[in-house]
């Protein structure tokens, strides 16, 4: 279908453009940006004051299947990636059985591609079973579609098998994503201070996140291993970063939507929707990520989307299991972050769009010229959003199966900023608001 999208303000941080302009999309691709002539368009989408936007890339969601899709599906969860504006997302390997095989991944590939409604990029476990033993055979697994190799929040106790992993994978050019979390100090449910003491919650110190930082970086050092740094939680995390990229250390970082915002004091009165990993930390800590995200230190914002059942929240705080639901709220969050540091709207979008882009790298093949940015000729992944509208997050009103958020209204009674009107994923529309 020949698609026109007329009369938006089309914002592209990858290019620059802020403009009013129109948007011709034909076999899938642009193939018209701003005066677009007498093109015949078999649908026309009036975007008048409305932004026109690449569409989000999201380093960080569970999808919940293969087995667990009593948590979630990749129907649900992809129609939660599409309402949210999101049209490309990295998926975790925890799943059961874990991605360590290529047929598993080749499988979830090919379901996401029937449904259409937004790209896939699985990322395989980095060891068998997620174990922390033996390595994958990440060639295949590459071959099969992954992005990168990762072991999620299960840290590797053996160093020795760490060095050969990085090793392996900077012989052959793949990426290791790793969460900075140390085995042994990190096994608490909240994070170390006031907050815990007084609820009396078990303690994840900070530095369990740099103990394992400082051993990753050092290894980096050793191999030259390109890394990927998730979801950083601590102001100590971010200027370990800083150093090592201001050394030229080959590292990309993301943190968190919920980092991003939140803080211990939040968790209130046991509200197990508070229960994350990794946990959130005090508003020094919470400072620190978000100018770093302004500064570039950390790269990427996610939205670390991981449903969990109603039976599995339900529970004491300490027994809870720690996630939350995230896709459909990526690009408001980005939006209120970037409000709150008086950021232009390009540069409040540049993490959910190019720089995400640009942590992937070749990964993600001919996309890379493409994806997350607005060009003609270029894949036609658009977010067609309202940057004005204000919404209370109702949990039971989310496309996906998770109903659990930490950003429920009633109870931070806070209303977000910007609503998603239409969502493009290779030209076809994956989402519309009614």
């Amino acid at each position: 279908m020949k698609i026109l999208i007329r009369n938006g303000r089309v914002v592209d941080p990858a290019t620059g453009r802020d403009e009013t302009a129109d948007l011709a999309i034909a076999s899938g691709r642009i193939v018209g940006l701003g005066a677009v002539g007498d093109f015949q368009a078999d649908r026309t989408i009036d975007a008048s004051g409305l932004v026109v936007a690449p569409g989000l890339v999201d380093l960080a969601a569970r999808l919940r299947e293969p087995g667990q899709e009593h948590e979630g599906m990749l129907e649900s969860e992809l129609a939660a990636a599409a309402a949210g504006g999101v049209t490309s997302l990295v998926c975790l390997p925890d799943t059961d059985p874990v991605l360590d095989e290529p047929g598993l991944v080749e499988m979830l590939k090919f379901r996401a591609r029937k449904l259409s409604r937004c790209r896939l990029f699985p990322l395989g476990a980095l060891t068998r079973r997620l174990e922390g033993t033996t390595l994958v055979e990440m060639a295949e697994l590459t071959e099969a579609g992954c992005v990168g190799f990762s072991q999620v929040d299960v840290a590797i106790q053996d160093t020795q098998v760490l060095l050969r992993a990085m090793q392996y994978a900077a012989t052959f050019g793949y990426a290791v994503w790793l969460r900075p979390q140390d085995g042994w100090l990190g096994k608490g449910v909240a994070a170390s201070g006031a907050v815990a003491t007084r609820m009396g919650l078990s303690g994840v110190p900070v530095a369990a996140e740099t103990v394992a930082l400082q051993t990753i970086l050092e290894l980096v050092r050793v191999t030259g291993c390109r890394v990927h740094l998730c979801r950083l939680s601590s102001a100590a995390g971010v200027r370990l970063v800083r150093a090592a990229k201001a050394e030229g250390l080959p590292v990309t970082a993301d943190v968190s939507i919920n980092s991003l915002h939140l803080t211990d004091v939040d968790i209130g009165f046991f509200n197990a929707d508070m229960r994350l990993t990794p946990p959130l930390r005090q508003g020094a800590d919470r400072d620190a990520l978000r100018a770093a995200l302004a500064d570039g230190t950390i790269d990427a914002l996610v939205s670390d989307h991981n449903p969990v059942a109603e039976d599995m929240k339900n529970l004491p705080f300490g027994e809870a299991e720690p996630g939350a639901t995230g896709l459909e709220l990526l690009l408001s969050l980005a939006l209120r972050w970037g409000r709150d540091h008086g950021l232009t709207l390009s540069q409040a979008l540049a993490p959910v769009t190019q720089a995400p882009v640009r942590v992937l790298g070749e990964a993600v093949g001919s996309l890379a010229s493409s994806a997350g940015r607005l060009v003609e000729g270029g894949v036609a992944d658009v977010c067609v959003f309202d940057p004005e509208a204000e919404w209370q997050v109702a949990p039971a009103a989310l496309a996906s199966q998770g109903k659990h958020t930490p950003f429920a209204f009633a109870s931070t009674g806070m209303a977000l900023p910007g609503r998603v009107r239409a969502t493009l994923v290779a030209g076809t529309v994956a989402y519309e608001a009614a």
